[in-house]
């Protein structure tokens, strides 16, 4: 299944390609992580154009695990409150090398906390 393949390739690689709405030509690179069985990602820049504000406008988009691209629905899930603190373990879990721990650290702060988006892949 699409969705296992995926989530396999995102709980074990730390940068994952998307894609945010129809006009962009490129991936940008960022951090996702996978909290039960679910794909989520955190706007670190907190830009006025961003990915995480392109999906507002157009949940549309694309991930890239490796060389397979996968089309995804974005949305801002309707549970985050109950999820936060595990979304934010799973942040330290799997970005925890010395590079990447003050910005999983930063990550978990609220003004990043409230940029939380869920990616659902589409069949």
């Amino acid at each position: 299944m699409n969705k296992d393949t995926a989530l396999d390739y995102i709980q074990n690689n730390t940068i994952i390609g998307i894609k945010a709405g129809n006009q962009r030509p490129e991936f940008l690179e960022i951090w996702m992580v996978v909290v039960q069985n679910r794909i989520f990602a955190r706007s670190w820049g907190l830009a006025k154009r961003s990915w995480y504000n392109t999906f507002l406008e157009n949940s549309a988009g694309e991930i890239l695990c490796g060389e397979t691209t996968y089309a995804i629905k974005a949305l801002v899930p309707e549970d985050i409150s109950d999820l936060t603190e595990e979304i934010n373990q799973a942040y330290l879990t799997k970005y925890n090398s010395d590079h990447n721990s003050p910005y999983s650290q930063g990550i978990i702060q609220e003004k990043h906390v409230a940029k939380t988006i869920e990616f659902i892949i589409l069949d």
